[in-house]
């Protein structure tokens, strides 16, 4: 078993159970633009803007964006530790990932709370 800093208090029931929550979330995600591409007004610049204006979308969106980045996490960090056996060199790739997924956090929060 390979253990680091970045896997102390984690088990594998705990990333199943998130990976398995996760992947609803996208899921419901996934059928709620599909409800508006199919039952919604003409998409247009307008029913975009005033589709993502809504409390409920933004909140929703947010969700699924951090389900993304949880699901992508735990699957980068499987990843790691299965192929890669230096610790130094794994432990700067999770940094990196990290960071990046940070990004990613923080910019899809200040795009979906800017519209």
């Amino acid at each position: 078993m390979v253990t680091s800093i970045s896997s102390v208090g984690r088990n594998g029931v705990h990333d199943f159970i998130l990976i398995r929550a996760t992947a609803i979330i996208l899921t419901l995600y996934t059928l709620y633009l599909v409800g508006f591409f199919t039952f919604g007004p003409e998409i247009t610049f307008a029913s975009w803007q005033a589709f993502f204006s809504q409390l409920t979308t933004k909140v929703f969106t947010l969700l699924a964006l951090g389900s993304i980045l949880i699901h992508a996490w735990i699957g980068l960090w499987q990843v790691l530790t299965d192929y890669i056996k230096s610790a130094a060199l794994r432990v700067c790739f999770q940094f990196g990932i990290v960071a990046i997924l940070f990004v990613y956090l923080f910019s899809g929060f200040f795009i979906v709370w800017g519209v």
